[in-house]
């Protein structure tokens, strides 16, 4: 994950849950309260696989294949040995401790593997409104009981890299220690986790902050107390361990050692100093205890670091550092054991961002030393290792880099790696962007090279800014923070490359021309290079457009309903728009700098926009905006809104704060009027979907609360009524991003999450309401198929349908039949049916009219076989068109 992951969710979180005011009251009569009701979703992932950052991995060392993954704003993980995936354990986090999605530590429970344990929370400061909590189960993370603690916890802060902070005594199983940060000291449980008290005798709770000068708090604060070990040779089954390990941040005194079962505490005589320790693993076998040292707290920083051995009995320090202090220029952290071999250890440079991350191996207690690759004659390379990404091709970044530097890289922040305690040729380590691993470690040793691949998939962890859902083309295109986003044109496969060209450190908006979805724009933040790309292929490539002066990130952006122009609230500047491709902007009047632009989605004259409780319109392609009439929206800027597609002047406006108006407003004149939904307490996103069957109006998606109950909601009729679609086990913490239905499935619906990336849900509700029959126009048709892409075993095709004849259609149904056992897997534009190789497609309720001398498309992906010829015949109503 790269470093302007903080800033991207720090921002995230500010602008959906942090902003507001007290405006006025809301004018107009409320819409039609209704009944609240449920209905069963499957969800799921748009398959991304990883996409963060992962600082833990945690083996049980009483049961083979059980292992945890951390992650700092996602979740946690268990493994899954048979199907080789990781489970989501904290989906069930809700909106109000959405901060419990940040995960600083976890402890598997050796002597009883159905116990694990997380210590939860985000942010230190007051970015997070709640406390910590240490979570404990007995069901290997099914199902979870809380422990709120007197403080913060920081999943997401400076030094999360380090730990692990909460471990379970392994002889007395009912005795759990935790490091807390910012100076709360040392914590202890001896009922299994249900309550915890301070560890008084304890007597330094750590000094080491990133930037004592930070006024956030953020990187001020104090890292604290960052491991806990046990030496399980000092005690016996149902009596406490009595010697006990404790990391602290402090460069002058970072480790002690209680020899009483914690009573009593000592700093170790002859330690290192000028370092921070931040990993402690000990080898009891052979009576050391190894230590990996960098001069910061990382993730992202570290210029020095040294290894250390402590021999617990003779109480000698000896420097295993596998290259000199003076060659390093990353510090270390990442370090492991194999428990089968205990003399083996290997350990991480974690901040050795260029070339490459380095990982070093030792069979002989850190005597000698070899590393994952090394110079032949520079900036040549040779690596112990060869790297396999088709799982997840999007790793190599789309990059070409010049030697010494490879892609795709071995990794970044690699501050998690484990060795299995019960198979010495499994390794997993956590990078900035996937858990990465090999199941033939033992070709290290023998000189023959070992395999390197993604062992993420299950693990999703992006923070997601956007979501688009065109009616033809790919059905998901997503704006993410640090990978930047893809395009899905199938949710259940990772796509083969993030956005490129530009490639944006994070997408912070998305927008399509509602009448032609090839055209695509996004806007990002970059280092460096502009912050605006545009595509005519519906985002299968990109092209950079040009920033107007003083452009700082990436805002705002909207399309015209057919793409002919753009309008853009960047960072940095004001509003601009633009004709074509955003080779030149001029700046907006009438509207103020860091507003939210959307377009209307039938007129492509027609803009909005909305700051600080105003609402603003554009009737002349962004060039000039006025403010709306309208009274009582949120005074504040966290608002989302969104124009329904097929309507002019159709919008719906949600957002607000708890000490101002807050829910959900719709207007049907453009914004002049808005009236607020008297059924909606508070909303936070909405999105449209396809219409349920036999309804004229599309379906409506939002992240609110709706009768006292936080979730995901679905309304048939114009939000008179409302349908809660998840449960209290898929909650995702915060979903206030963004969320859209899918234009071509009923009840489909994609929802943004800060950590878990992007879920869509699909529902068992056929929607109430019957089919329309069957249409059957009558005059001449023509119709025009065309294959325009094909793989392996499928491939997408695009069907024009054009009236030839003298009246207007009002419906339509098109049929025709494979002939080589082709099945439609997913179509747009149409309501698709299939019963073996006949197929009929119907108009949607918005596409049925179709004037003489018109057409009407619509496109649709199918599996094959090695033959994949195109039909022959096409009937409408039962009359054969003429094929071209």
């Amino acid at each position: 994950m790269r470093r302007t992951r903080v800033l991207t969710t720090v921002l995230a979180l500010a602008a959906g849950l942090l902003a507001g005011g007290p405006p006025a009251l809301a004018a107009g009569a409320p819409e039609p309260a209704g009944t609240l009701a449920a209905d069963t979703y499957t969800w799921k992932n748009a398959r991304i696989d990883g996409g963060g950052f992962v600082p833990g991995i945690v083996f049980n060392r009483g049961e083979k294949d059980l292992a945890y993954a951390r992650t700092d704003i996602g979740g946690a993980y268990r493994w899954q040995e048979s199907t080789k995936t990781w489970t989501p354990l904290l989906d069930s986090v809700g909106w109000d401790d959405w901060g419990h999605t940040g995960v600083v530590s976890l402890a598997s429970d050796s002597a009883d593997p159905d116990r694990v344990y997380a210590a939860v929370g985000t942010y230190t400061n007051d970015w997070d409104p709640t406390n910590g909590a240490v979570l404990r189960s007995t069901d290997r993370g099914a199902s979870w009981k809380k422990a709120d603690l007197p403080f913060k916890l920081g999943g997401n802060m400076p030094g999360r890299g380090m730990g692990e902070r909460l471990a379970v005594d392994p002889h007395d199983n009912d005795v759990l220690y935790l490091g807390a940060p910012s100076g709360h000291g040392l914590w202890r449980s001896t009922d299994a986790g249900a309550t915890w008290s301070e560890v008084t005798a304890f007597p330094n709770p750590g000094n080491y902050a990133q930037d004592p000068s930070d006024t956030s708090g953020y990187a001020s604060d104090n890292q604290g107390i960052t491991w806990v070990t046990f030496d399980e040779s000092t005690g016996g089954t149902g009596t406490a361990t009595r010697t006990v390990y404790v990391g602290v941040a402090d460069k002058e005194n970072a480790v002690y050692r209680s020899t009483d079962a914690g009573a009593t505490w000592q700093r170790i005589a002859g330690q290192p100093t000028g370092y921070l320790a931040h990993k402690g693993v000990l080898d009891a076998e052979n009576g050391y205890l190894y230590l990996a040292y960098s001069d910061t707290g990382g993730p992202y920083d570290g210029g020095k670091g040294r290894l250390y051995r402590y021999a617990t009995a003779t109480g000698a320090w000896t420097d295993i550092s596998p290259v000199a202090e003076a060659d390093t220029y990353y510090g270390f952290s990442g370090l492991t054991v194999d428990r089968q071999n205990p003399g083996t250890v290997m350990a991480t440079a974690y901040s050795s961002w260029w070339p490459d991350t380095q990982i070093f191996r030792s069979t002989d207690s850190g005597g000698t030393w070899t590393q994952a690759w090394s110079y032949t004659s520079y900036p040549d390379r040779e690596n112990r290792y060869t790297m396999d990404v088709s799982s997840s091709p999007w790793l190599t970044w789309g990059a070409n880099p010049s030697p010494p530097e490879q892609t795709p890289k071995l990794g970044w922040m690699t501050e998690a790696l484990e060795i299995d305690p019960f198979d010495s040729d499994r390794m997993m380590y956590g990078t900035g962007a996937t858990v990465y691993g090999t199941e033939n470690l033992g070709n290290w040793d023998s000189g023959s090279k070992f395999t390197i691949t993604p062992m993420v998939r299950g693990l999703e962890e992006t923070a997601v800014n956007d979501l688009i859902s065109p009616p033809s083309g790919a059905p998901l295109i997503s704006a993410l923070g640090d990978v930047g986003g893809f395009r899905h044109t199938d949710l259940t496969k990772v796509p083969p490359m993030m956005f490129t060209q530009p490639n944006f450190t994070s997408t912070t908006s998305l927008d399509f021309a509602e009448s032609n979805p090839n055209t695509v724009v996004r806007a990002g933040n970059l280092d460096s290079g502009p912050h605006i790309a545009f595509s005519t292929d519906n985002g299968a490539n990109w092209f950079a457009g040009t920033d107007p002066s003083g452009v700082s990130g990436g805002g705002t952006v909207a399309a015209a309903a057919d793409g002919s122009r753009f309008v853009w609230s960047p960072q940095g500047a004001g509003v601009h728009y633009a004709t074509g491709f955003g080779t030149s902007w001029s700046a907006s009047s009438g509207i103020p700098a860091g507003a939210v632009v959307e377009s209307d989605r039938v007129d492509p004259k027609t803009f909005y926009g909305f700051k600080s409780g105003k609402f603003y319109v554009s009737t002349d392609g962004g060039a000039t905006f006025t403010a709306s009439a309208a009274t009582g929206l949120p005074a504040g800027d966290s608002v989302r809104f969104k124009a329904l597609p097929g309507a002019k002047g159709d919008v719906w406006l949600a957002g607000g704060a708890s000490d101002g108006p807050y829910g959900l407003w719709h207007s049907t004149d453009s914004g002049a009027t808005f009236t607020k939904l008297s059924n909606v307490d508070e909303a936070d996103t909405v999105g449209f979907g396809k219409a349920a069957p036999g309804a004229s109006y599309q379906t409506l998606f939002t992240s609110a609360e709706i009768g006292g109950i936080r979730g995901i909601f679905r309304s048939t009729d114009r939000g008179a009524t409302w349908t809660r679609i998840n449960d209290d086990a898929h909650q995702w913490g915060w979903t206030g991003a963004a969320i859209t239905g899918d234009p071509r499935v009923y009840g489909r619906v994609y929802v943004a999450t800060n950590g878990r990336g992007v879920v869509y849900g699909d529902t068992s509700d056929t929607g109430g309401g019957t089919d329309p029959e069957e249409p059957g126009p009558s005059g001449a048709c023509t119709v025009t198929y065309k294959i325009t892409n094909q793989w392996g075993d499928g491939f997408q095709a695009d069907v024009r349908l054009t009236n030839t004849g003298p009246a207007t259609w009002n419906g339509w149904s098109l049929t025709w039949s494979f002939t080589d056992g082709q099945k439609i897997s997913q179509l747009w534009n149409g309501s698709p049916a299939q019963s073996g190789p006949a197929v009929t497609v119907r108009n949607t309720d918005w596409n049925g009219t179709v004037a003489a001398g018109s057409s009407v498309a619509f496109g649709f992906t199918a599996t094959r076989s090695a033959t994949n010829s195109a039909p022959t015949v096409f009937e409408l109503g039962g009359q054969t068109c003429a094929v071209r």
